[in-house]
Formats: structure tokens, C-alpha cells, sequence
């Protein structure tokens, strides 16, 4: 994550300004850090799109998208029009030179008045049909050739399996530098997951045990409460391990499972995050279905709202097999890890929005307690609730030697008054400052598609074999639960209650212990 040196001035370029992610993500971001008094001192943003509107009406829409979804709420009146005095919206045709010709009088104009040639950030918000194709037109009309101060940012999905992300790899590779080249997963912005750095190498507490010798096994769930919506048409060609286990999931098992880099240093983080990826264990297509559930979630209710079934969806096929849920047990194959599986979870339509990572540990070995049945856990939740909590034993007050569960708890918002930033502000700042470390680097890329690639291979030669069911508002088939034995009974899962959230597990563990 980045030191935050203010670069002097920055010329800003958003391709596919209409979209919804520049709505609700980009420009609330944006404006969050010029609120913060974050954003360089001079700068400038520059909207591209094909769509004819008028800069005002544009510029209402996007304070609409600011008052709806920025963490900071309404935005203040004074901050907004002088930020706003900073857009320039610009109607043009992605694949047509002339825009990219307009654009680079545009930034030249600004560099003019500002006496500085500063850095440039061209962030593709578009569909991936276009990432090509603006990166052509960026790199012929030389609006992005200085290594040092230009970059591109290029949203997820990266290709669509391993082949077509190594030809897009190819193809950016021979217009920039990989320097220039920031593949972002928004994931990676999030405060906790950038906390997991900082938890596991700066408290020798922990690394000591953090491997196969003491670790039981891990597991690793996003759930997620929506459907697909309107993501229909992009989904049924995507699924669940595309749209989430390729990057999202797999980088957070990089960051739990890694090994300690040489230093906090961009190039040396992601050498360690890609050697975990490197040793993932490779199935065979029987394998994959021993080791690999997928679901898809039918008609149901959640919190006693009706939601339709998958098939039921817009823009989704008849009789689709597109998986909506994915478990998958995997396995790192290296001297720290070897023997430990990896639980693996993400599914849509499920009871509550939850990113939850729990490190089991071994049980005791010398098991003087007859109720020491209860095994260490380390948990760490990554949202809704920002938290890290430890379960261990302890003696029940009182005259005799019982044991009860207990938990040790860090919550962000009981230690921390300020608010906290959302993914993309880091993100974007990290750009602009030209901090690469929580950006994937192309070879990660193409190993992270590698670990994935047996499975989908497996499910596209059997298309239905095995293709589980649930409803809407479960936590996903049972099958799903069947991997993880013999190392757990289901899966891990906290409450939502924001007062106490692992109340609910340390309920469950002391019931245990107490039958």
C-alpha cells in the first residue's frame, strides 16, 4: 500500500464514464481523497464515453452516485463544486483515433497551463471487448509512453481462461512496460485484507505456527447475498469460479499462505504471492469432481423476501449449468504447507453478505483436560464487520476444573474512530503514486488461470455432471459441506450482529463443550 507522496499534478482519464462502476465507485472514491485533502494539488479528470450528454446533467448524475454510495454520505456542497470545476466530460467513440486525438489536446492543454508534464492515469471501466482497443489507440497516439509516469488500470475479468489472458498479457506487454500495467482487484484494497500483511509480519506471535505443523486446515468463504440481477447476460458466461475463486479468493489464500517477503517492497510481495499459486496442487478431471463442488441456487427467500431461481434470471439460458456456488478443497504443495487443505467458498443468493477467513489449529497434543475438546480457532473477518478474534480454552470460574471456549477479540471500530477507506480510494491513490504492491502482476495472473483450469476443463467436458442444487437463502448444497470432512462438520460462519459478532461461534463451541 502506498506512502501516500502527493505526486504534483495528475491528469485523470475514466473510459466508460457512464457505467455503473463509475457511479458507485470511481468518482465517490475520487472525491472521497480530494475531501481528504489526498489528491494531488493539481489535477484534472477527463470522462470518456460514446453516450451524447450534457456536462451538467453528467455531473448531477455523478453527485447523485456520490450522495447515494460514498462511505462519507452527502457530499458538501463547496468540496463538490470545486471538484466538479475538475471534470471534463468527453463523447467519443472508443474505436475511433479522433478521440483519442481530442483527449491528448485535452491533457496537453492542461499539462500547458499547469507547467508540468505530471502523471497520467487512463482507467478502463469498459467491457473487456475494449481493452484491446483503447490500448491500441493509447499507445498510437503516444498518450501513455513515459514509464515512469503513466499507467493503465484494467478491471477484472482478465481474459476468460488461461489462453486468452496470456494473449492479452502479450498484447498490453507490447504496448507498456508492466510497470505501467495495474490489473486491480478491489479486493486487495480492502482494509482487513491489507491488514493480513501487517498481522502476520509484524507479530512473531503467530508466524511461528503459521504451517502444516500446527494448522489443521484453513478455510476461506465469501458469501454473497445478492443474485446475479442484472449481470445476467456477463454471468451465464462467467460463473462463480471465474467471477470469484480466480482472483478474489485466490488472493486472499496467497496472503494467508505466502511466505514472509525480503522486504515490504512492491516486486518482492508479488514474487511470494505467485510462488504460492505456483505450488497449488494440479487436479486430474476425476479429481476435480472428488474435490471441487458447484452449485446453483434455485427459488427461495431470504430474510422472507422471494427470490427467483438462477435459471429464472435475465439474459440467462434455458437450462443453464453456469455454477452460481463453488467449494473446492485445495491443497498447497510446498515444505510450509504440504498435507493442509484449503477450504474455498463463495455462492450467491445466500443467507448474509460475508467475507470470513478461519485458521483451525491442531488439537492438543497431551490431552490432560477430558473437555479440552474444543481446537484453537483464528478468526478473521473481512466484511461486513472488520475483526480478528481468537477461540481458546479457559477454566469456568468455580470450585472445579471445567473448560469452556472463549474468545480474544480486535474490532476495528472499538479501536479506530476514523473512518475507514473503501477499496478503490486506496487503490486509486496506489496508482497515482505509482505503489504496485496490491495489484496483480501478469504472471500472477496466468498462474492464478492455471489453478483454476482442470476444473473448469473438467465441468466444460461433463456439463452437468454433479452440478448440485439449493435454494435460495441456504448457505449452498450439501455436498458442499461433505469436503470438508474429516477436518470440520460445516463451515465456518459468524453473525451479523455488528455488538458482537462471534458471539454466535463461541456460543456454538461452548455447547459443545458442554454436551
Amino acid at each position: 500500500m502506498s506512502n501516500h507522496k502527493k505526486t504534483l499534478q495528475a491528469a485523470i482519464t475514466i473510459f466508460g464514464a457512464k457505467g455503473d462502476l463509475t457511479k458507485r465507485k470511481l468518482i465517490p472514491a475520487l472525491y472521497n481523497l480530494y475531501a481528504d485533502g489526498h489528491m494531488p494539488k493539481t489535477f484534472t479528470i477527463f470522462c470518456v464515453d460514446f453516450l451524447a450528454i450534457d456536462e451538467t446533467a453528467f455531473k448531477n448524475d455523478l453527485l447523485e452516485g456520490i450522495n447515494a454510495f460514498s462511505r462519507s454520505g452527502k457530499a458538501d456542497p463547496a468540496k463538490w463544486a470545486a471538484f466538479a470545476g475538475m471534470i471534463t466530460y468527453l463523447q467519443g467513440d472508443f474505436q475511433k483515433a479522433l478521440t483519442f486525438s481530442t483527449l491528448k489536446e485535452k491533457i496537453k492543454t492542461f499539462e500547458e497551463e499547469s507547467g508540468q508534464r505530471g502523471t497520467r492515469m487512463f482507467y478502463l471501466a469498459v467491457a473487456p471487448r475494449f481493452i484491446e482497443v483503447i490500448a491500441d489507440e493509447l499507445c498510437t497516439a503516444k498518450l501513455c509512453n513515459r514509464d515512469n509516469f503513466d499507467r493503465i488500470v484494467v478491471e477484472k475479468p482478465f481474459g476468460t481462461d488461461l489462453d486468452s489472458a496470456k494473449k492479452l498479457n502479450s498484447y498490453l506487454s507490447d504496448r507498456f512496460k508492466e510497470k505501467q500495467i495495474y490489473h486491480i482487484d478491489h479486493y486487495l484494497g480492502k482494509e482487513m485484507v491489507q491488514n493480513m500483511m501487517a498481522f502476520r509480519f509484524a507479530n512473531y506471535v503467530f508466524e511461528p505456527l503459521w504451517n502444516k505443523k500446527y494448522i489443521d486446515h484453513i478455510q476461506i468463504s465469501v458469501a454473497e447475498e445478492v443474485g446475479v440481477g442484472k449481470r445476467g447476460g456477463y454471468y451465464d458466461s462467467s460463473g462463480a469460479l471465474r467471477d470469484m475463486i480466480q482472483n478474489h479468493l485466490l488472493q486472499v489464500l496467497c496472503i494467508v499462505a505466502m511466505e514472509c517477503p525480503k522486504a515490504y517492497e512492491a516486486e518482492a510481495i508479488r514474487d511470494a504471492k505467485t510462488r504460492v499459486l505456483k505450488n497449488v496442487r494440479n487436479y486430474s478431471t476425476d479429481e476435480v469432481f472428488k474435490n471441487v463442488v458447484r452449485g446453483q441456487y434455485t427459488a427461495g427467500a431470504i430474510d422472507g423476501s422471494p427470490r427467483i431461481g438462477y435459471r429464472q434470471e435475465d439474459q440467462v439460458a434455458d437450462g443453464s449449468n453456469t455454477e452460481t456456488f463453488v467449494a473446492a478443497r485445495l491443497f498447497v504443495d510446498n515444505d510450509r504447507w504440504k498435507g493442509v487443505p484449503f477450504f474455498l467458498r463463495t455462492g450467491k443468493s445466500m443467507p448474509r453478505q460475508s467475507s470470513v477467513i478461519e485458521i483451525q489449529f491442531k488439537d492438543s497434543p497431551h490431552k490432560i483436560f477430558k473437555d479440552d475438546i474444543v481446537p484453537n480457532r483464528l478468526i478473521i473477518s473481512i466484511q461486513p464487520e472488520l475483526e480478528i478474534g481468537l477461540i481458546f480454552e479457559s477454566k469456568v470460574p468455580g470450585l472445579h476444573m471445567k473448560l469452556l471456549p472463549v474468545e480474544m477479540d480486535f474490532m476495528y471500530k472499538d479501536a479506530y474512530t476514523q473512518s475507514l477507506p473503501e477499496a478503490y480510494e486506496a487503490l486509486l491513490l496506489d496508482v497515482l503514486d505509482g505503489d504496485p504492491t496490491s495489484f496483480m502482476r501478469a504472471d500472477q495472473i496466468e498462474a492464478a488461470w492455471k489453478v483454476v483450469m482442470p476444473i473448469l476443463n473438467a465441468w466444460k467436458k461433463y456439463p452437468s455432471k454433479k452440478l448440485q442444487f439449493y435454494e435460495a437463502g441456504t448457505w449452498g448444497p450439501a455436498a458442499a459441506t461433505a469436503i470438508l470432512k474429516p477436518y470440520a462438520k460445516e463451515w465456518f460462519r459468524i453473525t451479523h450482529d455488528p455488538a458482537t459478532p462471534l458471539t454466535e461461534a463461541v456460543s456454538k463451541a461452548q455447547t459443545v463443550a458442554a454436551t
